[in-house]
């Protein structure tokens, strides 16, 4: 286990000394999952911690004095990281706590792009207010927003990475469908940008998560960290083809961690943030040559199905 994340959050400096939410929006614009990490929004536990836990299709009732350390443990390992921390708004403009228990996930409801951010249409009908959550973020951030993905589309940032500077790769599934897969498309494809769909399985089926980036994590620009059952086999292949190496993770540690095991996040190139207690996990992408920081996610992340890479929305890249 990582120092930091034996940490509580007061030893990190956070609980009682929280970092200023930054003002400073001078330059934007993503085009790579692993290049270095310099912007990123997040947003604070809300309404995640008087959730019901079946409504909100999370496995346990959460504990919200844990959720809260290990969130705060995360965001400064973020922070040591070199990001610069743009912080959503922690209520809903009226000073309420809203009702949007996932909204801490911010990887999902908007995608950064070269040049600005496309608000996304989350196929999670609990989730629809977070897109309105990110566009007026965008707009008070004077981040311009490209497009937006509109019924009956349905796309979530889970669903897609990028292959390269100027592939992005989407899972199509329940939550991500091909209208909005289309309407992606055309949206980037001014910016040079072309999308490539692969099909994901039904694997535990609609009400759960399983998103494209459930079973690949990109840790480098020619290495990924996959869960090679429920790859697309054309994403597979796709990925040899242009050079990846990729790294097998340990099916019990999928299984075990619901996937969590899998999402990482890449702050640099070979410099990741993952969940710890999946030794297997993490000695394969050790000896990848990657550096590794953990924390403990056993109250944040594994019980509502939302990693390291999906408690982050990237704003600038490299």
């Amino acid at each position: 286990m990582s120092e930091a994340a034996t940490r509580g959050p007061a030893e990190n400096g956070l609980a009682e000394d929280r970092p200023a939410q930054s003002t400073s929006t001078d330059g934007f614009g993503v085009c790579s999952s692993v290049a270095v990490l310099r912007k990123v929004a997040m947003r604070r536990p809300g309404a995640m911690l008087t959730a019901d836990h079946e409504r909100w299709h999370y496995t346990k009732p959460l504990d919200p004095v844990a959720l809260t350390a290990q969130y705060e443990v995360f965001a400064g390992l973020v922070a040591a990281s070199g990001a610069e921390i743009h912080w959503l708004p922690e209520d809903d403009g009226t000073g309420a706590v809203d009702d949007l228990a996932d909204s801490v996930f911010t990887y999902d409801p908007s995608f950064g792009v070269p040049g600005g951010a496309v608000v996304l249409r989350p196929g999670k009908p609990l989730r629809a207010g977070e897109a309105g959550l990110h566009a007026d973020f965008y707009e008070s951030a004077g981040i311009p927003i490209l497009g937006r993905i509109d019924v009956p589309g349905l796309f979530e940032g889970g669903d897609c990475f990028w292959l390269d500077a100027t592939t992005l790769a989407v899972g199509r599934g329940f939550r991500t469908n091909q209208s909005g897969i289309d309407q992606m498309a055309e949206i980037v494809a001014p910016l040079g940008v072309t999308v490539d769909a692969f099909d994901l399985p039904y694997h535990l089926g609609p009400d759960a998560c399983l998103h494209l980036m459930s079973v690949v994590s990109v840790l480098d620009d020619d290495l990924a960290l996959v869960h090679a059952p429920l790859m697309p086999t054309a994403l597979y292949q796709r990925m040899l083809d242009m050079g990846y190496a990729l790294l097998e993770a340990p099916a019990g540690e999928f299984a075990a961690s619901l996937g969590l095991n899998l999402n990482v996040l890449a702050t640099a190139p070979r410099q990741v943030i993952a969940i710890d207690g999946f030794d297997g996990t993490l000695a394969l992408m050790r000896e990848a040559g990657c550096e590794v920081t953990t924390f403990v996610g056993d109250e944040l992340c594994i019980p509502c199905e939302g990693g390291p890479t999906c408690l982050t929305r990237p704003l600038l890249r490299g």
